[in-house]
């Protein structure tokens, strides 16, 4: 998938990764920023990336039902804050601003079949420890039912995954990200 961000081009996920598929893509992909995230634990993929290669982070892949969720209301935003849900090509997203417009916190998602894959959830550091996670996940999660999502799936970082886990989701397998460095 495209992402567009610096020094985060593109990224690929690789459900399964075998020796055969790492080499593989590592023979092939070319274009410094590219990602990989494996769903494998990093102690079993970081030999068979060669350099340029270079595991940046431990992630865990995490699921979430999300039946029932359809006829639930939206959480309304925490006081101080504006929520703001658009849609563009396929991908919904939630924002919670300041007065001032400043976004505070965020996060995204878009519908493959019956799942909701969740991507980009964050907080600015200004914001952090009011809610406003919880509160971008939980309206993702009703949109996502609304949109006809029965599960979700994502990719957090160790300190998202005590977040998500304290809103019923639940670990699938730990991740490996690695990124091409030149």
């Amino acid at each position: 998938m495209d992402v567009g961000l610096p020094g985060h081009v593109a990224r690929h996920i690789v459900a399964d990764p075998t020796p055969e598929t790492v080499r593989h893509l590592t023979a092939t992909l070319t274009m410094p920023g590219t990602w990989l995230k494996l769903c494998a634990p990093a102690d079993t993929m970081a030999p068979l990336l060669p350099r340029p290669w270079l595991v940046k982070d431990h992630e865990y892949m995490m699921t979430a039902r999300l039946t029932g969720l359809a006829r639930v209301a939206a959480p309304e935003p925490p006081a101080g804050y504006a929520l703001a849900v658009t849609t563009r090509a396929g991908v919904t997203a939630a924002r919670l601003l300041t007065t001032a417009g400043e976004v505070a916190a965020r996060g995204q998602f878009a519908v493959a079949g019956g799942t909701a894959v969740v991507d980009q959830v964050e907080t600015a550091p200004d914001h952090r420890r009011r809610g406003l996670g919880s509160a971008v996940m939980r309206t993702l999660a009703t949109h996502a039912a609304r949109r006809g999502a029965r599960a979700g799936v994502l990719v957090a970082t160790a300190e998202g995954q005590a977040l998500y886990e304290t809103l019923g989701w639940t670990l699938h397998t730990p991740m490996t990200a690695a990124v091409l460095t030149d």
